[in-house]
Protein backbone atom coordinates (compact mmCIF):
# COMPACT_ATOMS: atom_id res chain seq x y z
CA UNK A 1 0.00 0.00 0.00
CA UNK A 2 1.10 3.52 -0.84
CA UNK A 3 2.59 5.38 2.17
CA UNK A 4 1.44 8.89 2.32
CA UNK A 5 3.95 11.68 0.92
CA UNK A 6 6.30 13.19 3.16
CA UNK A 7 6.73 16.65 4.23
CA UNK A 8 9.52 18.17 3.55
CA UNK A 9 11.99 19.06 5.89
CA UNK A 10 12.10 22.68 7.48
CA UNK A 11 8.03 23.16 6.31
CA UNK A 12 5.55 22.93 8.40
CA UNK A 13 2.08 20.61 7.97
CA UNK A 14 -1.14 22.19 6.69
CA UNK A 15 -3.50 22.92 10.30
CA UNK A 16 -6.35 21.16 10.54
CA UNK A 17 -9.21 24.27 11.32
CA UNK A 18 -11.34 21.78 13.22
CA UNK A 19 -7.89 21.07 15.99
CA UNK A 20 -8.56 24.73 17.04
CA UNK A 21 -10.12 25.58 20.03
CA UNK A 22 -13.57 26.39 20.42
CA UNK A 23 -13.46 30.04 21.18
CA UNK A 24 -10.24 30.74 19.04
CA UNK A 25 -12.79 29.19 16.13
CA UNK A 26 -15.52 30.97 17.28
CA UNK A 27 -13.54 34.49 17.21
CA UNK A 28 -12.73 33.50 14.24
CA UNK A 29 -16.31 33.59 12.73
CA UNK A 30 -17.33 36.47 14.58
CA UNK A 31 -15.03 38.27 11.80
CA UNK A 32 -17.61 37.21 9.26
CA UNK A 33 -20.43 39.56 8.08
CA UNK A 34 -24.10 38.00 8.20
CA UNK A 35 -24.02 36.96 4.46
CA UNK A 36 -20.84 35.39 5.05
CA UNK A 37 -22.42 33.37 7.66
CA UNK A 38 -25.54 32.48 6.95
CA UNK A 39 -24.62 31.94 3.16
CA UNK A 40 -21.15 30.10 3.11
CA UNK A 41 -18.97 29.67 6.62
CA UNK A 42 -22.40 27.52 8.30
CA UNK A 43 -22.24 24.81 6.05
CA UNK A 44 -18.31 24.20 6.09
CA UNK A 45 -18.88 21.33 8.68
CA UNK A 46 -20.58 20.73 11.32
CA UNK A 47 -18.22 22.21 13.88
CA UNK A 48 -19.00 25.26 12.15
CA UNK A 49 -22.73 25.23 12.09
CA UNK A 50 -23.02 24.48 15.10
CA UNK A 51 -20.97 27.47 16.14
CA UNK A 52 -22.75 29.66 13.79
CA UNK A 53 -26.03 29.56 15.89
CA UNK A 54 -24.06 30.21 19.07
CA UNK A 55 -26.03 33.33 19.94
CA UNK A 56 -22.55 35.06 21.21
CA UNK A 57 -21.96 34.87 17.40
CA UNK A 58 -24.81 37.48 17.20
CA UNK A 59 -25.40 40.02 20.05
CA UNK A 60 -23.79 42.37 17.21
CA UNK A 61 -25.39 42.51 13.73
CA UNK A 62 -23.88 44.60 10.52
CA UNK A 63 -26.75 44.80 7.23
CA UNK A 64 -23.94 46.50 5.03
CA UNK A 65 -23.87 44.42 2.09
CA UNK A 66 -27.32 43.32 1.75
CA UNK A 67 -28.13 44.95 -1.48
CA UNK A 68 -24.96 43.15 -3.08
CA UNK A 69 -26.75 39.27 -2.56
CA UNK A 70 -27.97 38.28 -6.07
CA UNK A 71 -31.72 37.58 -4.53
CA UNK A 72 -35.24 38.65 -3.99
CA UNK A 73 -35.50 40.95 -1.55
CA UNK A 74 -38.10 38.76 0.62
CA UNK A 75 -34.80 36.14 0.78
CA UNK A 76 -32.62 39.17 1.89
CA UNK A 77 -35.62 40.01 4.67
CA UNK A 78 -35.46 36.45 5.91
CA UNK A 79 -31.99 36.50 6.09
CA UNK A 80 -31.79 39.50 8.14
CA UNK A 81 -34.37 38.32 10.85
CA UNK A 82 -32.82 34.96 10.67
CA UNK A 83 -30.01 36.58 12.50
CA UNK A 84 -32.02 38.41 14.61
CA UNK A 85 -33.41 35.26 15.88
CA UNK A 86 -30.02 33.33 16.73
CA UNK A 87 -29.29 35.97 18.72
CA UNK A 88 -32.13 34.49 21.03
CA UNK A 89 -32.38 38.05 22.36
CA UNK A 90 -28.55 38.92 23.19
CA UNK A 91 -28.88 41.21 20.27
CA UNK A 92 -26.70 44.39 22.09
CA UNK A 93 -26.26 46.76 18.33
CA UNK A 94 -27.85 46.23 15.41
CA UNK A 95 -26.63 48.30 12.21
CA UNK A 96 -27.80 48.09 8.76
CA UNK A 97 -26.95 50.19 4.67
CA UNK A 98 -29.76 50.85 2.47
CA UNK A 99 -31.87 47.92 3.70
CA UNK A 100 -34.08 48.42 6.75
CA UNK A 101 -38.27 47.59 7.16
CA UNK A 102 -40.88 48.79 9.28
CA UNK A 103 -41.32 44.65 9.60
CA UNK A 104 -37.63 44.47 10.72
CA UNK A 105 -37.44 47.27 12.89
CA UNK A 106 -40.40 46.14 15.21
CA UNK A 107 -39.23 41.97 15.12
CA UNK A 108 -35.60 43.72 16.50
CA UNK A 109 -37.67 45.70 19.04
CA UNK A 110 -39.68 42.97 20.02
CA UNK A 111 -36.59 40.39 20.55
CA UNK A 112 -33.95 42.95 21.69
CA UNK A 113 -34.63 44.88 24.70
CA UNK A 114 -31.16 44.89 25.80
CA UNK A 115 -30.61 46.80 22.36
CA UNK A 116 -27.63 49.35 23.26
CA UNK A 117 -26.70 50.60 19.74
CA UNK A 118 -29.61 50.94 16.55
CA UNK A 119 -27.41 53.15 13.49
CA UNK A 120 -29.11 52.93 10.06
CA UNK A 121 -27.82 54.67 6.89
CA UNK A 122 -29.17 55.79 3.35
CA UNK A 123 -32.42 53.74 4.33
CA UNK A 124 -35.86 55.08 3.12
CA UNK A 125 -39.56 54.04 4.29
CA UNK A 126 -39.04 53.77 8.37
CA UNK A 127 -41.69 55.41 9.57
CA UNK A 128 -42.26 52.73 12.53
CA UNK A 129 -38.59 53.98 14.28
CA UNK A 130 -40.41 56.35 17.24
CA UNK A 131 -42.74 53.38 18.22
CA UNK A 132 -39.66 50.88 17.98
CA UNK A 133 -37.49 52.56 20.14
CA UNK A 134 -40.18 52.83 23.01
CA UNK A 135 -39.37 48.90 23.51
CA UNK A 136 -35.64 50.03 24.12
CA UNK A 137 -35.01 51.34 26.73
CA UNK A 138 -31.20 50.71 26.95
CA UNK A 139 -30.38 51.93 24.38
CA UNK A 140 -27.72 54.32 24.04
CA UNK A 141 -27.16 55.40 20.31
CA UNK A 142 -29.13 55.87 17.54
CA UNK A 143 -27.78 57.03 14.49
CA UNK A 144 -30.13 58.29 11.28
CA UNK A 145 -27.60 58.96 8.60
CA UNK A 146 -28.76 59.76 5.35
CA UNK A 147 -31.74 58.61 5.38
CA UNK A 148 -35.22 60.13 4.84
CA UNK A 149 -37.32 61.42 7.00
CA UNK A 150 -40.21 64.11 7.31
CA UNK A 151 -39.64 66.76 10.18
CA UNK A 152 -42.52 65.60 11.99
CA UNK A 153 -40.83 61.94 12.26
CA UNK A 154 -37.50 63.36 13.38
CA UNK A 155 -39.61 64.57 15.87
CA UNK A 156 -41.11 61.96 17.22
CA UNK A 157 -37.82 59.87 16.93
CA UNK A 158 -36.21 62.20 19.10
CA UNK A 159 -39.36 62.50 21.34
CA UNK A 160 -38.87 58.99 22.08
CA UNK A 161 -35.46 58.70 22.86
CA UNK A 162 -34.82 61.30 25.76
CA UNK A 163 -32.11 59.01 27.64
CA UNK A 164 -30.14 58.48 24.09
CA UNK A 165 -26.48 59.79 25.17
CA UNK A 166 -25.21 59.19 20.94
CA UNK A 167 -27.47 60.95 18.39
CA UNK A 168 -26.36 60.74 14.70
CA UNK A 169 -28.37 63.01 12.39
CA UNK A 170 -26.78 63.54 9.29
CA UNK A 171 -28.30 65.09 5.76
CA UNK A 172 -26.97 65.97 2.55
CA UNK A 173 -25.62 69.59 3.78
CA UNK A 174 -26.31 72.85 1.16
CA UNK A 175 -25.78 76.06 0.97
CA UNK A 176 -28.79 77.37 -0.41
CA UNK A 177 -30.45 80.03 2.24
CA UNK A 178 -33.44 78.51 2.01
CA UNK A 179 -32.40 75.04 3.49
CA UNK A 180 -31.15 76.49 6.75
CA UNK A 181 -33.16 75.23 9.45
CA UNK A 182 -33.48 75.11 13.28
CA UNK A 183 -36.19 72.61 14.31
CA UNK A 184 -34.30 69.51 14.37
CA UNK A 185 -31.54 71.36 16.47
CA UNK A 186 -34.67 73.18 19.07
CA UNK A 187 -36.25 69.69 19.51
CA UNK A 188 -33.27 67.95 20.52
CA UNK A 189 -32.39 70.64 22.94
CA UNK A 190 -35.70 70.33 24.45
CA UNK A 191 -35.84 66.66 24.53
CA UNK A 192 -32.02 65.35 24.75
CA UNK A 193 -30.68 66.78 27.88
CA UNK A 194 -28.15 63.71 28.76
CA UNK A 195 -26.77 64.14 25.32
CA UNK A 196 -23.43 63.29 25.74
CA UNK A 197 -22.34 62.84 21.68
CA UNK A 198 -24.05 64.56 18.60
CA UNK A 199 -23.42 64.40 15.34
CA UNK A 200 -25.27 66.78 12.64
CA UNK A 201 -23.35 66.68 9.30
CA UNK A 202 -25.30 68.47 6.72
CA UNK A 203 -27.62 70.39 8.74
CA UNK A 204 -29.39 73.20 7.98
CA UNK A 205 -28.72 74.73 12.06
CA UNK A 206 -28.16 77.97 12.31
CA UNK A 207 -26.56 79.99 14.89
CA UNK A 208 -29.77 80.05 16.87
CA UNK A 209 -30.35 76.27 17.02
CA UNK A 210 -26.93 75.70 17.88
CA UNK A 211 -26.80 78.02 20.75
CA UNK A 212 -30.31 76.20 22.05
CA UNK A 213 -28.32 73.08 21.51
CA UNK A 214 -25.50 74.36 24.08
CA UNK A 215 -28.07 75.22 26.85
CA UNK A 216 -30.38 72.50 26.39
CA UNK A 217 -27.43 69.64 26.38
CA UNK A 218 -25.10 70.43 29.12
CA UNK A 219 -23.44 67.42 28.93
CA UNK A 220 -22.39 67.19 25.68
CA UNK A 221 -18.79 66.84 24.93
CA UNK A 222 -18.57 65.73 21.64
CA UNK A 223 -20.52 68.12 18.57
CA UNK A 224 -19.94 67.07 15.00
CA UNK A 225 -20.92 70.29 12.76
CA UNK A 226 -19.06 69.59 9.56
CA UNK A 227 -20.73 70.67 6.54
CA UNK A 228 -23.27 72.79 8.37
CA UNK A 229 -22.97 76.01 6.60
CA UNK A 230 -25.48 78.23 7.84
CA UNK A 231 -23.47 78.52 11.40
CA UNK A 232 -20.74 81.48 11.58
CA UNK A 233 -18.51 80.55 14.51
CA UNK A 234 -16.29 83.05 14.33
CA UNK A 235 -17.52 85.12 17.48
CA UNK A 236 -18.53 84.57 20.68
CA UNK A 237 -20.83 81.64 19.87
CA UNK A 238 -17.31 80.05 18.15
CA UNK A 239 -15.57 80.39 21.96
CA UNK A 240 -18.19 79.07 23.92
CA UNK A 241 -18.03 76.19 21.71
CA UNK A 242 -14.11 75.67 21.95
CA UNK A 243 -14.55 76.21 25.83
CA UNK A 244 -17.19 73.59 25.96
CA UNK A 245 -16.85 71.00 23.42
CA UNK A 246 -14.00 68.56 24.20
CA UNK A 247 -14.12 67.29 20.60
CA UNK A 248 -15.42 70.32 18.29
CA UNK A 249 -15.84 69.70 14.54
CA UNK A 250 -16.81 72.57 12.54
CA UNK A 251 -18.65 73.59 9.51
CA UNK A 252 -15.37 73.42 6.86
CA UNK A 253 -13.62 70.18 8.72
CA UNK A 254 -12.73 67.74 6.52
CA UNK A 255 -15.36 65.01 5.65
CA UNK A 256 -12.54 62.51 4.26
CA UNK A 257 -13.38 60.13 7.32
CA UNK A 258 -16.81 60.55 6.30
CA UNK A 259 -17.95 57.91 4.09
CA UNK A 260 -21.17 59.33 2.43
CA UNK A 261 -21.83 62.50 0.78
CA UNK A 262 -21.94 65.46 2.62
CA UNK A 263 -23.16 68.09 0.71
CA UNK A 264 -25.25 68.77 -3.05
CA UNK A 265 -22.01 69.98 -4.34
CA UNK A 266 -20.12 67.00 -3.83
CA UNK A 267 -23.85 64.58 -4.88
CA UNK A 268 -23.26 66.51 -8.31
CA UNK A 269 -19.54 65.84 -8.87
CA UNK A 270 -20.13 62.17 -8.08
CA UNK A 271 -22.64 62.05 -10.31
CA UNK A 272 -20.40 63.61 -12.77
CA UNK A 273 -18.38 61.09 -12.55
CA UNK A 274 -20.28 58.23 -12.28
CA UNK A 275 -21.81 59.92 -15.77
CA UNK A 276 -18.38 59.55 -17.71
CA UNK A 277 -18.52 55.75 -17.14
CA UNK A 278 -22.21 55.33 -18.58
Amino acid sequence: MDSMPSIPAGEESPRDWLELPRDVTLTILMKLGVVETLEHAQFVCKLWYKLCKDPSMWTSIELDNMLDLNTSFSNRHEMALNAVDRSCGGLVSFSTKAFATDHLLMYIADRASGLKCLRFACCEFLSGIPNAVKKLPLLEELELTMCWFTEEEIKAVVLACPLIKTFKLNHQGSRDPDFANDNEAFCIAETMPQLHNLQMIGNGLTNSGLEALLNGCPHLESLDLRSCFHIDLSGDLGNRCVERIKSLRCPHDSTDDYMYVSTDEEAILSYNEFCKFM
